[in-house]
């Protein structure tokens, strides 16, 4: 069968061209790229709802949701007239023009760039430090059942009533689910993050062998409360947004009498149309009552008095002030066990462990840095030397080590750093 090469849709009263409309987007489904941009026509109300005005990070799957994906920021310079673009900062300092979507047109238009599902930013274009929208993502840890994610959501929703604010649930399409609170406008987006760790540990205080609100994941259990999703920068999928899955599932606009029974793989591609068709959007009426942080910022307040500082950062921000040590809390045990002291202590949480086998730097008296070769070929240099000597007592020279510098350092020490490490020779 011969395939089509596009075809023009008059949407709006705009004509949008779709390329390789019968390209394979999902192949367990068999659903095609005009299928995915059909049912984006379909439900057009609700999923605009969740990105008009916004900038819009693109993410592309140009051979479907089984192929390779990339995210792009900037906005493609061969663009129609009627899909507008505003120029973001980023935590980096580098600005990029990102693609604002108004209408049906330009709904279809993403779609035809290979988008499947939606990445809108929690501004609108006419300002764009200001979020008008906090986002609760409850990702589950993996083994943890479906049940318990629901149990959470209502925790949440309870969390959010204590500080006068009303969620909008949603399934993530993937393992989650979604609250959406639309909030004032006044608020940075440093303050809207520190809401929602200030909620976030709200809610594990609240069910604590259910949630949690720590970072690492070695010290998490049940549900992880993600507030780093309220960081600049930083996109979920918005609602209607079709997730890349087998079966095309959806991130679905829920009531709340609704999360205590759902079950995720009841929304996809197939089914949702018929049912918004049948009950309308559960999200109508999300933008009629946008709410104040105030309440959340003054228990943000209450838990820094009690002792508990700021929580991690996303890995791609600098390091914020007040911000714990990025490290995960067993390596930098580790760290301070293998030192002995309270000043090596400090200097392992400044300077924490980098990956096995990879060069470090470490401190030297007079302050100034050395670099070490990798433990790997320590243990390779010990196992060359002791060949040669025939015997395992010979001195390991280390590549670059002069015999005046100010530290030498014996074989037995650095034999024993590797072994440490699990790369030990032996």
């Amino acid at each position: 069968m011969a395939r089509v090469p596009a075809v023009e849709l008059e949407v709006g009263g705009q004509t949008v061209r779709v390329t390789n409309p019968d390209k394979v987007y999902f192949p367990a489904a068999g659903h095609t790229k005009l299928d995915l941009v059909r049912y984006y026509l379909a439900v057009a109300e609700g999923a605009l709802r969740g990105i008009r005005n916004r900038p819009m990070a693109l993410k592309r799957y140009p051979d479907g949701a089984e192929g390779d994906f990339f995210y792009q920021k900037r906005a493609p310079t061969n663009r129609p007239p009627f899909v507008r673009t505003v120029t973001l900062s980023f935590p980096s300092g580098r600005t990029a023009d990102e693609v604002v979507v108004d209408d049906a047109a330009g709904l279809v238009w993403v779609v035809n760039l290979g988008c499947i599902d939606l990445h809108p930013h929690p501004i609108r274009a006419d300002d764009l430090e200001h979020p008008d929208e906090l986002r609760v993502d409850l990702d589950p840890v993996p083994g943890v059942p479906w049940s318990v994610v629901r149990e959470v959501a209502l925790v949440a929703r309870e969390a959010l009533q204590a500080v006068g604010l009303v969620g909008w649930p949603k399934t993530s399409g993937s393992r989650g689910l979604h609250v959406n609170v639309r909030i004032e406008r006044r608020w940075s987006y440093a303050e809207v993050r520190r809401a929602a760790l200030a909620l976030a540990r709200d809610i594990e205080r609240r069910a604590p062998a259910l949630a949690t609100s720590k970072w690492w994941k070695e010290e998490r259990h049940g549900v992880f409360v993600d507030y780093n999703q309220n960081a600049k920068d930083r996109t979920v999928a918005s609602a209607y947004s079709v997730r890349p899955t087998p079966d095309a599932r959806v991130s679905m606009p829920l009531r709340w009498e609704e999360v205590v029974d759902v079950e995720p793989e009841a929304f996809t591609l197939a089914t949702v149309p018929g049912i918004v068709a049948e009950r309308g959007d559960a999200a109508a009426g999300i933008d009629e009552a946008p709410g104040s942080l105030d309440a959340l910022l003054e228990l943000a307040a209450r838990h820094e008095a009690e002792g508990l500082g700021d929580a991690p950062w996303p890995p791609h921000y600098r390091k914020q002030p007040g911000e714990p040590p990025r490290v995960q809390p067993s390596r930098r045990r580790r760290a301070a066990e293998r030192a002995g002291t309270g000043a090596r202590e400090t200097a392992a949480q400044e300077h924490p462990p980098r990956a096995e086998g990879e060069g470090r730097r470490r401190p030297t008296p007079t302050g100034r840095r050395r670099t070490s070769i990798p433990v790997v070929e320590i243990a390779r240099a010990a196992r060359r030397e002791e060949a040669l000597a025939g015997s395992s007592a010979g001195r390991l020279v280390t590549p670059g080590w002069s015999p005046t510098s100010s530290r030498p350092t014996s074989s037995s020490t650095r034999c024993g750093a590797a072994s440490r490490s699990g790369t030990g020779s032996g």
